[in-house]
């Protein structure tokens, strides 16, 4: 069959269109929130708008509540990537050359914790916490966010690893390099994209998490949680609506960042192509 004929065309118009009405279904209601973080309206969600007002930003900022729950979010998120991007490299590189006994069990056990439904998560690891002796708050927050964070950054890394020549880590060692310099000179600059795509995803992952959270939080509240506890206080629901948007801003823009660096790097230095 000619892919040019009116059939096909047909057939090609009407995938694109199923395309674009389930990304406009799974987007709608963040452009509702988008659309009513300027409301002029304080009580509830009217339509058409009632008018269109910066006056929420404003508030939102002035409390003290929204500042120290959004330092909290921005503190274990850079915490919980940094500590996932130093683990996630160190397995990839572990584990991406050698062949050994239970190395695909070892595997899944790196990528088990964000394929099991968060609720098992955080019980599993608000058991071990009390089973230790260790209290609830910020170090088990981050504990707990890079658990699954190192997931996002191991996949990046060890992609990147496979499509490198070995062969450069041995021609820097036959050439008299010691381990670090290889890494540095050799090894980082070709998975550099790769690495910060990886934390980037992490860093939106940890931000916006919020069972894993609810199980390791005790008396910390981050930004997903004051936002679910707005959830019963319809006078603030201007407020909550800017909270949310800057929420969904802040981990978008590293999703998107980790997409444009990770794209058309298939041609890494070294893989023969």
């Amino acid at each position: 069959m000619r892919s040019d004929a009116p059939g096909s065309d047909r057939a090609g118009f009407g995938l694109k269109l199923a395309a674009w009405a389930g990304l406009f279904f799974m987007h709608a209601p963040i452009l509702v929130i988008f659309l009513y973080a300027f409301n002029t309206e304080r009580s509830a969600f009217s339509f058409p708008l009632q008018g269109f007002t910066l006056e929420w930003f404003g508030q939102a900022w002035a409390r003290e509540d929204v500042r120290s729950a959004i330092w909290l979010s921005l503190k274990i998120a850079t915490l919980a990537t940094i500590a996932a991007m130093g683990l996630g490299t160190l397995a990839a590189a572990a584990l991406y050359r050698r062949d050994f006994l239970g190395k695909e069990g070892i595997t899944l056990l790196f990528i088990l914790p964000i394929a099991l439904p968060g609720i098992v998560t955080g019980i599993a690891l608000l058991s071990a916490f009390k089973l230790v002796g260790v209290e609830s708050g910020l170090f088990t927050i981050v504990v707990g966010h890079a658990t699954f964070c190192i997931v996002v950054v191991y996949n990046n890394v060890i992609a990147r690893f496979r499509r490198s020549s070995p062969s450069l880590v041995e021609a820097s060692m036959d050439l008299g390099a010691d381990p670090f310099q290889t890494f540095r000179y050799v090894v980082l600059p070709n998975i550099a994209t790769a690495l910060l795509a990886g934390g980037m995803l992490a860093f939106a992952l940890s931000f916006d998490e919020i069972i894993v959270t609810t199980f390791t939080a005790g008396t910390e509240r981050t930004l997903p949680i004051w936002l679910l506890n707005q959830l019963s206080k319809p006078r603030d629901t201007p407020i909550t609506n800017v909270v949310a948007m800057m929420v969904m801003l802040v981990t978008m823009l590293p999703i998107l960042g980790a997409y444009y660096l990770t794209r058309g790097t298939d041609s890494v230095a070294g893989s023969g192509k």
